[in-house]
C-alpha cells in the first residue's frame, strides 16, 4: 500500500475512527486466517491526547510480543497518516476496551512493559518516573490506595508462583521466595537472588510482589529495574526533588529491584540506594534484589552495599536441567492453548539448553508456525519452525575452540589440554573441556580422546561421567559450565 486512504474532511481525528480504519486496512492486506489470529484479538484501550499516545491491548504475552515485532510499523504508519502527525503507540497486556470516546480520549496512561521470564528479554522493565511523579499525584500518592495500585507497583500479574515451573535448579530459590512472600520483612531481609540471564529471577520477585498485593491490597510495592532507578536518581537531581524521591522510596513496604549489577560505577545512585536500603530495613520493609553475579563478585559496587546484600539470604538460580526444560515448555504451551506432547518438548529441550527465555523464544516460533500453517504440533513441525535456530545451535564448534576457551577461563596453557601433565589445576579443566566437547560437538569419544593428546576413549568417558555427575550437585561448577557453554555458542 503506497498511500493510506484517509477519510476526507477529518477536522477532528478521534481514536475510534483510527481503530476502525486500521481494522479495515489490515483486513484487506492480510489473509482471513492471519487477521483473525493476530489482529482481531487486539483492542484499543485508550488515547492520551496530550502525549499523542495510543494504548493497544493484546490478550496474552505471546500475541503481545508477536504484534510488537510484526505489526508495530504498520500500525504506526496508519496512525500517523490518520492523525496527521507522528503518533506514539504503546502495546500492553489486556484486551478489554470501550467504545465510549469519553473514556478513551484524554485517558492517562503510564508506561507498561511485559516482563519475560523470563525475559530478557531486552529493554529493562519498569517505568520511568515522569516529572509529574514528583508531585502530589505521583511519588507522594499511597501506592495501594487507588484502583491503580498494580500500575504503580509495576508488577506483571502473569508472573506468579502458580505459573513458575519448579525443578532442582530453582527449588531453593522458590522455597525462599514463598517464605518471604508469607513473612515480608521478617524471614530473609534482604533476599538476594543471582544467576544467569533468563533463569527466572524476575519471575520470582514478581511472584512475591503479586502474592503480597493479593494478601494486602494497601501495601506499597514497587518493582523496578536497576537502570530505571539510576534514571530516577538523575531526574531527581535535575529537578532538585531528592526530598520527594526519598519520601517515595523510603516509604515502601516492598522494594523489588532487578539486575543491581547496573549500579556498578554509579556512586551517587549507590549512595541514594544505600540510604533507601537502610531506611527500608529499619522500617521492617522487605527488600529483594537480583543480579547476574554473586554479590562479592560484582564490579564497581561499594563495599558497604555488598556487606548489606550479604547480611540476608543469598540464593543462586541454576540453569534448568532437561526434565525441567520439558516441563516449562509443556506448561507454557498449555497456557497458550496449544498443548505440546512430551516427545516434542523433549526434542526442543535437548537442543536448547541455556535458559528459560531461550525456550520461550523457541515456543513462540513454533506457535506462530502452527497458527500460520494450520498444523498440529509435532516433531517435524517443531523442526521446521526452529530450523534457523537449530542451525545456529548445531553449528560446528571445534574441539580446538573449546580447549582454548576452557584454558583461558581456568588460566592454564592450551598445550596443557593435550599434555600428559596430571596436577589437579590442569586435570580438572581438561576433564571439563572433554565434557563440553562431548556436549557441543558431534565427535565420538575416540575422536575427542585423540584431540586431547591421544587419550583412550575410556578416559574421555570417565571425564564426561564425572563432570556430569558433579554438575548435578555442585552449583558453582554448574554455573561455570553454563558460562563456558554460552561463550562458545555466542
Amino acid at each position: 500500500m503506497s498511500k493510506l486512504e484517509i477519510p476526507p474532511l477529518l477536522t477532528h481525528p478521534n481514536p475510534l475512527g483510527f481503530w476502525d480504519l486500521a481494522m479495515e486496512i489490515l483486513a484487506k492486506e492480510l489473509s482471513p486466517q492471519q487477521f483473525k489470529t493476530w489482529i482481531q484479538p487486539l483492542k484499543l484501550k485508550g488515547y492520551d491526547e496530550s502525549e499523542r499516545l495510543l494504548l493497544i491491548g493484546a490478550p496474552n504475552p505471546f500475541k503481545l510480543d508477536w504484534i510488537k515485532r510484526t505489526f508495530s510499523a504498520k500500525l504506526h504508519e496508519i496512525a500517523s497518516s490518520y492523525f496527521g502527525s507522528t503518533i506514539n503507540i504503546q502495546f500492553t497486556l489486556g484486551a478489554d476496551s470501550t467504545r465510549d470516546p469519553s473514556k478513551i480520549v484524554n485517558a492517562v496512561f503510564r508506561q507498561e512493559k511485559m516482563v519475560d521470564a523470563s525475559v530478557d528479554t531486552a529493554a529493562p522493565p519498569g517505568a520511568a518516573l515522569s516529572a509529574g511523579d514528583f508531585g502530589t499525584e505521583g511519588l507522594e500518592i499511597g501506592i495501594g490506595s487507588t484502583p491503580h495500585d498494580r500500575d504503580h507497583s509495576k508488577l506483571n500479574p502473569g508472573l506468579t508462583f502458580e505459573s513458575f515451573v519448579t525443578g532442582k535448579a530453582n527449588q531453593l530459590a522458590r522455597a525462599a521466595s514463598i517464605q518471604v512472600a508469607h513473612n515480608p520483612g521478617a524471614s530473609y531481609n534482604p533476599m538476594f537472588l543471582y544467576g544467569g540471564v533468563g533463569l527466572g529471577k524476575t519471575h520470582l520477585i514478581h511472584a512475591i510482589g503479586n502474592h503480597l498485593l493479593k494478601e494486602k491490597p494497601d501495601a506499597k510495592i514497587r518493582y523496578i529495574h536497576a537502570e530505571q532507578y539510576v534514571s530516577d536518581v538523575v531526574r531527581a537531581y535535575q529537578q532538585k526533588a531528592f526530598d520527594r524521591f526519598k519520601r517515595y522510596y523510603h516509604s515502601l513496604d516492598l522494594l523489588l529491584i532487578d539486575d543491581i549489577q547496573f549500579f556498578g560505577g554509579k556512586s551517587r545512585t549507590q549512595e541514594e540506594f544505600f540510604y533507601a536500603f537502610e531506611a527500608l530495613i529499619s522500617n521492617g520493609a522487605q527488600v529483594i534484589i537480583t543480579s547476574d553475579t554473586y554479590p562479592k563478585e560484582m564490579e564497581g559496587i561499594d563495599e558497604r552495599l555488598i556487606s548489606r546484600f550479604d547480611s540476608g539470604l543469598t540464593v543462586a538460580i541454576e540453569p534448568p536441567e532437561l526434565e525441567m526444560r520439558v516441563a516449562i515448555l509443556m506448561k507454557k504451551a498449555a497456557i497458550e492453548g496449544i498443548p505440546m506432547s512430551e516427545d516434542v518438548a523433549f526434542f526442543v529441550a535437548k537442543h536448547l539448553r541455556s535458559n528459560i527465555r531461550e525456550l520461550e523464544g523457541a515456543l513462540r516460533k513454533i506457535l506462530a508456525y502452527v497458527h500460520f500453517h494450520g498444523k498440529e504440533v509435532n516433531i517435524e513441525v517443531a523442526r521446521s519452525a526452529l530450523k534457523d535456530l537449530l542451525s545456529i545451535q548445531n553449528r560446528q564448534i571445534s574441539v580446538e575452540s573449546i580447549q582454548k576457551t576452557v584454558a583461558n577461563f581456568y588460566n592454564i596453557k592450551v598445550a596443557d589440554m593435550y599434555s600428559k601433565k596430571r596436577p589437579a589445576n590442569i586435570a580438572r579443566p581438561r576433564q571439563i573441556a572433554m565434557f563440553i566437547a562431548k556436549e557441543l560437538t558431534q565427535k565420538s569419544l575416540p575422536e575427542i580422546g585423540e584431540l586431547f593428546g591421544g587419550r583412550d576413549h575410556t578416559t574421555v568417558l570417565h571425564a564426561v561421567r564425572k563432570i556430569a555427575e558433579e554438575r548435578q550437585r555442585d552449583s558453582h561448577l554448574n554455573h561455570e559450565l553454563h558460562v563456558l557453554e554460552q561463550s562458545l555458542k555466542n
